[in-house]
């Protein structure tokens, strides 16, 4: 396994591991509360919808001329990264409050109270709130594991640390009953934001005809640039704003 199959599957697994503990906090609430086997009957209905698209997407990225997929997967990887290392600086630095999924859990549990009672032997609420947290946040796994794994033609890798990261989680979960509130989801989504935007400046640059020193081994200094502004913002964004003189 070279360099890049190790970045690739690393990338995938975080960033399918954070979308999967806020899935779970999900299907929990509503199976512990409702009906458990309409719960995961939403959740095979939502896996089954993803498998599909992963299908259709992954074919129609394959057909585009490598340079178009590089240019079009990088910009992608720049604006979704983008979007999540600044959600995580933000709330690393103080300024933006941390996601808690214990709070996250009792309010879906209340809204599943809020729906009346279970109905007997199979209960559409839990059905189709299940189905539509998995299916949302399935989404977004589904986008990385295209994207990343299409330009180098590391799908299969991509998807395979994708389903790892759903099953422990899943396994880790459904045994405790209750929420993964102790997973470091800002620090995932920070190491997940930092390597998404590398890989997007990477496939960007690469596919407008940029040759980088090294190669795939580049990707490196391109992490650690990254990451290096990023902890860098955090630092500045702490600093308390200077008192403001009065009028």
């Amino acid at each position: 396994m070279t360099g890049a199959d190790v970045g690739t599957a690393v990338s995938v697994f975080l960033a399918s591991a954070v979308e999967c503990v806020e899935a779970l906090t999900i299907v929990l609430a509503v199976g512990s509360t409702r009906s458990w086997r309409s719960a995961f009957s939403g959740v095979g209905v939502a896996l089954l919808a993803l498998a599909v698209v992963v299908a259709v997407v992954g074919g129609g990225l394959s057909a585009l001329p490598v340079d178009d997929l590089r240019v079009a997967v990088g910009l992608f990887l720049l604006a979704f990264g983008g979007k999540w290392l600044r959600k995580a600086v933000m709330r690393e630095s103080g300024r933006k409050a941390m996601r808690d999924e214990d709070v996250a859990f009792e309010r879906e549990i209340e809204a599943a109270r809020a729906a009346g009672h279970a109905q007997p032997g199979w209960d559409p609420y839990s059905f189709s709130i299940a189905a539509k947290g998995v299916l949302i946040e399935g989404l977004e796994v589904v986008l990385i594991v295209v994207t990343i794994g299409a330009p180098g033609g590391r799908t299969g890798l991509a998807a395979a640390a994708a389903v790892i990261a759903a099953l422990l989680v899943a396994a880790v979960g459904v045994a405790a009953r209750h929420p993964l509130s102790r997973v470091p989801e800002n620090a995932l989504k920070f190491a997940v934001g930092v390597l998404l935007t590398a890989y997007g400046i990477f496939w960007t640059a690469e596919g407008a005809g940029v040759g980088w020193p090294g190669g795939d081994a580049f990707l490196l200094v391109l992490v650690a640039a990254v990451l290096g502004c990023s902890l860098a913002a955090v630092r500045v964004l702490r600093r308390p704003e200077p008192a403001r003189a009065g009028g």
